[in-house]
């Protein structure tokens, strides 16, 4: 459960810088509507077992002085913060006790990390990529290897090998 727990705290930040920074914006493109709903979607169940105030009020406060303060760093800020890590051992002692709480948030979240991956996809076009975890190109014999590629973790690409008179 703690890929379940660490979704969704991501979407609990995501949610409130988003609404910080938009009052009333939403995502553009039609894909990301079912994007913005997936967030919705988790954010209500985690506000529905926390509340709207306390921790989750206290992060959107957080993430409207952030943005005011550095736009740039916002999300680092608030991922650092006190009030993510409370969010995070709240849910995670919820999960422990409430298996009905439990269900609903595995349940949102894996609807969220659907939508994030329709969001990339369409995002990289037809020919992209999408990587979870390390991802290593090479080039052979002369040959070029290219692509469009959303990494999420660590990107390797070597270097082909030089053409010589023989293999030219």
């Amino acid at each position: 459960m703690t890929i379940v727990v660490e979704t969704a705290v991501a979407c609990a930040v995501a949610w409130a810088l988003r609404k910080a920074k938009r009052v009333g914006g939403r995502v553009d493109g039609e894909v990301d509507s079912v994007l913005d709903a997936a967030m919705d979607r988790v954010h209500e169940v985690v506000a529905g077992k926390l509340g709207s105030s306390g921790d989750l009020g206290r992060l959107e406060q957080e993430a409207t002085f952030a943005l005011q303060r550095d736009p740039e760093q916002a999300r680092h800020t608030l991922n650092d913060g006190f009030t993510r890590h409370s969010i995070k051992g709240t849910l995670a002692q919820a999960i422990d006790t409430d298996e009905e709480f439990a269900a609903q948030l595995k349940e949102a979240v894996e609807a969220y990390r659907v939508a994030v991956g329709k969001a990339s996809l369409a995002a990289l076009g037809a020919y992209g990529l999408t990587v979870e975890g390390d991802l290593r190109i090479r080039a052979d014999n002369g040959s070029f290897a290219a692509g469009t590629a959303h990494v999420e973790g660590g990107l390797t690409i070597g270097n082909p090998s030089k053409l010589g008179p023989d293999n030219a």
